[in-house]
């Protein structure tokens, strides 16, 4: 059961979708409707699975549909799903990536700043490169690590598939590459990750002229 609550107007009356990623597309599970902040998922499961909620064709937020009740927010600033192990660990990893987030898109205004204090040109190119390869290093191994910290339940995959629906086209990063090294058959088994990986390759030897 999934229970949630939001305090964004623009969500009431709206009806809520509930989406899984089977053979190679996301489906429906359930839908319902916000009414006075208040709204709930049922149905029941097979298996732990991870989920999205869409608003329309907008992903809102994953969620790991799992045992136990789950709690679901929606505010302006933040989205959560706790009350439940896997749930509670993707709200940490999820707040963690936002904080990262937060910091780059404060690299612009740190530019201003700089520019306003009249800082020598050069010495602003050096200080935000320096700071935005830090902050992306730093975003990458805290993707890396959670994924191989859940190489073998259904986060794992679902922060994989997230990580490589940005990209324009399948390709395995050198990212990628150190994730799926020594992942386990769970992972690599996954079908979203297995045709994910097949695709990769097959678009590397076709770049190649095999």
């Amino acid at each position: 059961m999934v229970r949630g609550s939001s305090n964004v107007d623009d969500l009431e009356g709206q009806v809520l979708t509930l989406k899984v990623y089977v053979d190679g597309e996301m489906k429906s599970i359930d839908s319902t409707r916000v009414v006075h902040g208040r709204f709930d998922f049922g149905g029941s499961m097979d298996s732990t699975m991870l989920a999205n909620v869409f608003l329309g064709n907008l992903s809102l937020m994953p969620i790991v549909l799992e045992e136990g009740e789950v709690k679901l927010n929606i505010s302006e600033t933040q989205q959560t799903a706790t009350g439940t192990p896997l749930n509670d660990s993707l709200s940490g990893f999820i707040q963690k990536k936002t904080q990262l987030d937060a910091r780059m898109a404060e690299l612009p205004h740190l530019e201003a700043q700089m520019i306003m204090d009249g800082t020598d040109h050069n010495e602003i190119i050096y200080e935000l490169g320096k700071q935005s390869r830090e902050l992306s290093a730093e975003n990458d191994e805290l993707i890396s690590r959670f994924i191989r910290a859940n190489y073998n339940n259904v986060l794992g995959p679902g922060i994989f598939m997230i990580l490589t629906s940005s990209l324009p086209y399948p390709i395995l990063t050198p990212q990628l590459e150190e994730i799926i090294t020594n992942a386990p058959p769970y992972f690599l088994g996954h079908p979203y990750v297995k045709e994910y990986i097949k695709r990769a390759k097959e678009y590397e030897e076709k770049s190649k002229g095999y």
